[in-house]
Parts: C-alpha cells; structure tokens; sequence
C-alpha cells in the first residue's frame, strides 16, 4: 500500500514537472530564450578571458620588469628608466581604479559613457568584463613570474635571448604552470559575473530566466534552469582545468 501511494507520487510529481516545463519553456517557443542567453553568455566569457589574459600578460610584464630591474636601471638612468617608470606608474592606476570599483558600475560606465551610439551590448560587455578581468589576471601573472627564479632569466640571457625573448620562451611558459589553478578560478569568477551583463539590456543566461518567468509568472522553473545551467558549465571548466593540470605535470616529468 505504502509502495502503491509513493509510486502514484512519483508519477503525479512527474506530470506536473512535465507540465510546468511544457508550459514555461515550449509554449510560445520560449527556449530559445535560455537558447539566446546561453550563447550571448558564452560569447562575453569568451571574449573577455581572451582580452583579460592578453592585457594581464602585457601589465605583469611591465610591473615585474619594473620590480625585479628597478634597483639597476635607476643607478644607470636613462630613457629606459623614465619609460618604464612611467608605464609602472600607468598600471598601478589602472589595477587601483579598476580593483577598487563595482564591475556593474563599470559596465554601465561603458554602455551609458564609451559607447554611446552602440546598440548591440555584448560588445560593450566583453570590452567591460576584459578590462575587469584584467586587472586581477595580471596580478596572478605578476606572482607567477616574481616566483620565477632569477636563474631562468640568467639562463636565457647566456643562450643570447634578450630580456624580452627571455620572459616569451622561458618564463612566461613556467609562469602559466604555476599560476594555473588560480587562474582557472579566475576564468570560473568571469563566468559567473557575466549574469550581470543584464544591465547593459543583453539577453544573457540569466537575463532570459527573468524574461521566460516574467512573462510566465513562474520562476521557481527558469532560475532554477539557470543555476544548473551555470554549475554545468563550471563543473565543465573545472574538469577541462584538472586534466590540463594533470598533462602539464606530466610534460615536467
């Protein structure tokens, strides 16, 4: 009798699931919503890591050249000094403002203030979301290469590299094996801020759960979608971040 009632549960729960899904998502071809959000998400993740990493290599690279050579060149003076000083000094303000303010803020800063005339927000949201990221990319890579050790760099000097061809072929390469994990979070915390990017009017992933529920004045069903949507996606990014882990590991051996 007891099995009988919890199976006649199990099927009405499942009805009801059916029909709750069938009416939020099918009806009025509302998944393409979540569709839409999906790929708008994806597209602004994707962009900003790319823009984020290319902007954190090129500051570390001046922040850590500036900390490990700064002693040196200031008794030589010099062009070389004044340059970097002042390239040094540029960064420093660029991590203390962007650091230092909301990333929402910062996206309507671009939307409402850079690109005025732009319409289409995802552009607008990668060049927000890879300024942010940025900035915390390129204090991971700062550390990176100041725990470099300083016999690399003397190593690269005596095969004839120059400093810059030194930090592309022999640091750079080892600072990314010790920087990667904290890296992969960084990537995982761009993901997920992403579902801000509302503000700027695009139909992301969860900007198109408060649409499907807004119109459907069911909720529980399309946040609900949207939150195993994104812990999918970092379960995903957490897994591809063990196995690259697993196979730089294997190529030190």
């Amino acid at each position: 009798m007891i099995f009988r009632r919890f199976i006649q549960w199990v099927v009405s729960l499942y009805t009801e699931f059916v029909s709750e899904f069938t009416f939020v998502f099918i009806e009025g071809n509302r998944y393409q919503q979540m569709i839409k959000g999906f790929l708008n998400t994806l597209k602004i993740t994707g962009g900003a890591l790319v823009m984020g990493v290319i902007i954190g290599v090129f500051i570390a690279a001046i922040r850590s050249s500036y900390d490990k050579n700064f002693e040196s060149m200031r008794l030589r003076k010099g062009v070389g000094y004044c340059v970097l000083t002042i390239l040094n000094g540029l960064c420093k303000i660029y991590l203390t403002v962007i650091r230092g303010t909301p990333v929402v803020v910062q996206l309507m800063i671009s939307y409402f203030l850079i690109f005025v005339d732009t319409k289409d927000g995802v552009p607008v949201g990668i060049f927000a979301f890879g300024i942010n990221s940025g900035a915390y990319v390129a204090e991971i890579f700062r550390a990176g290469i100041m725990s470099i050790d300083n016999g690399q760099f003397e190593a690269g000097r005596s095969l004839g590299f120059n400093y810059i061809q030194t930090m592309r072929h022999i640091i750079i390469p080892q600072m990314f094996k010790a920087v990667l994990p904290t890296l992969c979070n960084e990537f995982i915390a761009l993901l997920k801020e992403t579902s801000v990017a509302g503000y700027l009017g695009v139909v992301d992933l969860t900007k198109a759960g408060n649409i499907i529920g807004g119109s459907t004045f069911s909720y529980y069903m399309p946040l609900l979608s949207v939150a195993l949507i994104y812990l999918v996606m970092v379960m995903v990014l957490s897994r591809l971040a063990g196995i690259l882990e697993r196979r730089l590991r294997k190529s030190e051996r």
